[in-house]
Order: structure tokens, then C-alpha cells, then sequence
């Protein structure tokens, strides 16, 4: 076997920073939404970002786009949609974890990933406090633009969503 030289080297230190930035800008996209930097938000997505993460939602109430429910294309209507959903006529406080990443990078400006997620969401009507704690995957794509990673495609898929009856009920004023 010949040993390494120096262009394989420099290739898995590029290969290493490229993942590094893309756990920093999902990192990122988390707990912005949890803080609810809302300016900050589309920040971390291409101007073109898909995102099919409303299906858990009720179907009357899943943002749709290009005739598709459980649908956000663009950065702006994506922070649109989720500042109402989380900050609108109800506030949610929401925690989310992203774990074990699989991130793979496809090109030198394209990558994939997914994360295993787990997400808690709690809100109050009056003296009852409804929750909801979810555990899935998100499955991304990532696209480097002038140097830097953005978030260009998530998909939100759930195995367990354990809620309190009627959390969804917030909504309802959407």
C-alpha cells in the first residue's frame, strides 16, 4: 500500500472542516428556532430550501406549496411558517437535540446528512400545560455557497410522538 500523500491529506482536512461547518450550521438552525431569532433563522437555508417537516401537523393545517401539503419552499416563507407555527397567537417553548449525525459530503458544495432528532414542545391554556416530546430523524441535503454551508432540503420522518391530549389545539387559531 502506498502511505498517503500530501493531497490525501489535504483532502480529509477539507473533507473534516466541510463537516464540522455543516454540524455548526444545523447546530445553529436549532437553537435559533428554540430561542426564536426569527431574523436569524433563514440565515442557515438556501433562498430555495425545501422543507417537508409538517407532517405531523393535522392535514387542514400543514403549510403547503406547489400543490403539495407538509410543504415550505424558500428561506422567508420557511421562517414565516415556523415563527407562527412556534411564536404566533400561542407561544410554544421548544427544545431540539440533533444526535448522531451521518453526514456525507457528495461534491465540493453538495452534501447529505442525517440526524437522529428528539424534540419537546410545551405550551399552557390557563393552568394546563400540553406537551409533546417526538423522536425521529431529519434527512438533509447541504449546499455550499461562496464558501459557506447552508441547509438546502429537510425531511422530518417520526418513529414516537408521545402528547398530551389536545396539544395540538393551539393551532386552531392559525
Amino acid at each position: 500500500m502506498t502511505p498517503p500523500g500530501p493531497n490525501s491529506v489535504e483532502t480529509a482536512a477539507v473533507l473534516a472542516d466541510d463537516i464540522e461547518a455543516i454540524k455548526r450550521v444545523f447546530a445553529g438552525r436549532l437553537r435559533v428556532m428554540d430561542t426564536k431569532q426569527w431574523d436569524l433563522y433563514a440565515s442557515f437555508h438556501t433562498d430555495d430550501i425545501v422543507s417537508e417537516t409538517w407532517g405531523g401537523l393535522p392535514t387542514a393545517k400543514q403549510p403547503a406549496a406547489d400543490g403539495e401539503s407538509n410543504r415550505v419552499v424558500g428561506g422567508v416563507a420557511l421562517t414565516r411558517a415556523i415563527s407562527r407555527l412556534l411564536d404566533g397567537p400561542v407561544r410554544v417553548t421548544t427544545v431540539h437535540h440533533g444526535h448522531c449525525p451521518e453526514i456525507t459530503v457528495t461534491s465540493p458544495t453538495t452534501a447529505t446528512g442525517i440526524w437522529s432528532m428528539e424534540d419537546k414542545l410545551w405550551w399552557s391554556e390557563g393552568d394546563v400545560e400540553h406537551h409533546l416530546h417526538g423522536y425521529g430523524h431529519y434527512h438533509e441535503n447541504y449546499r455550499k455557497v461562496d464558501g459557506r454551508w447552508f441547509i438546502s432540503y429537510r425531511k422530518l420522518t417520526r418513529q414516537r410522538v408521545d402528547a398530551t391530549p389536545g396539544f395540538w389545539s393551539f393551532i386552531e387559531e392559525l
